[in-house]
């Protein structure tokens, strides 16, 4: 099989409830409206210093004009990029600087990519004058559309030289206002002051910075940059503010919400669990990517508390190494305590049963690369007491090859807009170096899923276009399934490399006490997530893929809950955290439900170098109770 570590995933049985209903449907993400790429604003320094001489030959504009070439060149046709200049109209002497500080010019919008004309824009570039990065940054983000996630790629070889306004602080006004927008920074040639602005504008928005050290690294950067703006994440969700300790906790309903999360400080949230009911808790960070970071280790820990902070003594640990890589990294509890009757001890009774419970997340383990802080995605579901759990387990299903026409899709850049898979089919893509995309197909009780992809020969070959491919299966609160990788070089591979497919079981409430481990989180209908990864490479060249897609099996009668749990509120489609106080307070609620939120990040671009043979990035869990 994959040269994985798989989840460690058990999940225990809810108690039987009183009067059975009909299984409540899963909240569904949003449909997919036309291609999912971001917006993106390709941002490039004209200055006079970039007729300074590059090292790998010709000016430092020559390199950026071929750069941008490349980039265009490989990018996709459904992609929209514009193109954005400073520096052009006025020269550098102090005479010209109040004119030379508000020239920027929307070279081409961010419409649908026009290659040939973006191509002519870029050549027709004469550096000349100042570095009004601020302005810059101001009058790309208006150039985009001005709602939905939307990227700058930003290209500079030097400070800002019309501050004020401060590039970073133009950074934080677009967050402050709440606009998606990353600026995604790249510094060619730039000295340490200038990476240290060029750095706080990209973390400001949640983007990433890379250095370039000449033309033949930007030539290598740029287009790589770009593919992971193109296919950006936006962290969403309802804000929330976690507490440093428990007795403050925001309490949260069912559904999706968004933190910060700073480098080892915990951080607390209450949620209401009635009786016989299961939770389910879940934290996503997803890390910028640096260039060539071999120690960025990163780990996030989450714990659950009872009755007056007492200690469940229930944890998960998820540890990511090589963060640097752009990792999405997911930790998450499926807490079933409130099914559990009180015996009458002090020591275990604060929790078991129905009441509130608090969950603290904490950036444990944090490597010194990353930034000090960073957007935290939280999930909260809340599962109500099952009065008929229906079937039995059944080993997962086989796999039948699938025929018929090829449909082509666009893979999405994140869970909430993976793009959605109707059916059985075969399915095509094409991926940039450095994406990480992501597709769903709606499972209901009883239907199983079993899928492979296959990578298509391409012309370029070599060790400087070997990848690094993987796909990886989650279920619909986005625990990892399954996944398998290996190296990929040009010639045509399919994943997984020793199976048929990945597949899952049938889809049965009962799953989650099969004795078969693997198939334990596999035991809620709904929107089942399938990642493709392709790493990048010293040169770049895109990869047509081709997804096998098989859903075995007729829909059948899931579980019958106790209590109405019909309406949308159930399952987190009115999020919005209560505020902290005495548990009594809330003891009304009836928000009972699993929210399978789309917004969860795990959708960003993991990437992984690889030189010969494959790196890959481990993700470990552990679990203690």
């Amino acid at each position: 099989m994959s040269t994985s570590i798989r989840a460690l995933v058990a999940v225990m049985a809810a108690v039987i409830g009183l009067v059975p209903v009909a299984a409540p449907a899963v909240a569904q993400p949003p449909q997919q409206q036309g291609t999912e790429y971001a917006p993106t604003m390709l941002v490039v320094d004209a200055s006079g210093s970039m007729l300074a001489a590059d090292p790998s030959g010709g000016t430092k504009m020559d390199a950026a004009k071929n750069a941008v070439r490349s980039f265009v060149t490989a990018a996709p046709d459904a992609a929209k990029v514009g193109l954005t200049a400073y520096g052009t109209a006025t020269g550098n002497s102090d005479a010209e600087k109040a004119a030379g500080c508000q020239d920027v010019k929307v070279l081409r919008p961010a419409d649908t990519i026009d290659k040939p004309a973006l191509i002519a824009a870029s050549d027709q570039i004469v550096p000349r004058g100042y570095t009004p990065i601020g302005t810059s940054l101001r009058t790309a983000a208006a150039a985009l559309p001005q709602e939905g996630p939307r990227s700058i790629v930003l290209v500079s070889d030097g400070l800002d030289t019309c501050a004020p306004p401060d590039p970073c602080d133009i950074a934080r006004e677009l967050s402050a206002q709440g606009a998606e927008i990353m600026v995604h920074a790249i510094g060619f040639g730039v000295d340490d002051p200038s990476r240290a602005q060029l750095t706080c504008i990209a973390q400001t928005t949640g983007g990433t910075y890379t250095d370039a050290a000449d033309g033949r690294a930007l030539a290598q950067v740029l287009p790589r940059v770009s593919a992971v703006a193109l296919r950006t994440y936006a962290a969403t969700g309802t804000p929330i503010a976690g507490t440093p300790a428990y007795r403050d906790a925001p309490v949260a309903t069912p559904g999706q919400y968004l933190d910060i999360l700073e480098k080892r400080k915990p951080q607390y949230y209450a949620v209401d669990v009635p009786e016989g009911a299961t939770a389910y808790f879940t934290g996503t960070v997803s890390f910028p990517l640096t260039d060539g970071s071999l120690d960025s280790n990163e780990r996030l820990d989450l714990r659950v508390y009872g009755a007056d902070g007492q200690d469940c003594h229930f944890e998960e640990k998820e540890l990511s190494t090589r963060s640097g890589d752009g990792v999405a990294l997911t930790v998450g509890s499926v807490w079933k305590g409130a099914a559990e009757s009180r015996t009458g001890s002090p020591a275990t009774d604060g929790c078991r049963g129905g009441g509130r419970y608090y969950f603290a997340l904490d950036w444990a383990l944090a490597s010194d690369s990353a930034p000090p802080r960073l957007p935290v995605e939280l999930s909260v579901g809340v599962e109500p007491k099952v009065a008929d759990p229906g079937p039995a387990p059944a080993p997962p299903v086989e796999f039948t090859a699938p025929d018929g026409p090829v449909v082509p899709v666009v893979g999405g850049g994140s869970f909430n807009i993976a793009a959605q898979l109707p059916g059985t089919g075969r399915y095509t893509d094409t991926l940039q170096r450095g994406e990480f995309v992501f597709y769903r197909v709606q499972l209901d009780w009883g239907q199983g899923l079993a899928y492979r992809v296959r990578f298509a020969e391409t012309p370029e070959r070599g060790s400087e276009y070997t990848s690094n491919i993987t796909t990886t299966l989650f279920n619909p609160y986005r625990e990892k399934i399954d996944f398998d990788t290996m190296a990929y070089t040009g010639s045509e591979q399919i994943l997984p490399s020793h199976d048929s497919a990945l597949a899952t079981a049938p889809i049965r409430y009962l799953n989650r006490e099969a004795a078969d481990t693997d198939i334990a989180g596999q035991a809620v209908a709904g929107p089942y997530y399938i990642a493709v990864k392709l790493s990048p490479t010293e040169k770049t060249a895109p990869v047509p893929i081709e997804l096998e897609v098989d859903i075995a099996g007729e829909p059948e009668p899931g579980p019958g809950y106790a209590g109405d749990t019909a309406s949308d509120e159930t399952f987190g489609g009115d999020s919005k955290p209560l505020a902290a106080g005495n548990p009594d307070d809330h003891a009304d609620r009836t928000d009972d439900g699993i929210s399978t939120v789309v917004g969860l990040a795990a959708g960003l671009v993991a990437v992984v170098l690889v030189a010969g043979t494959a790196l890959v990035v481990f993700l470990i869990r552990r679990r203690t109770r």
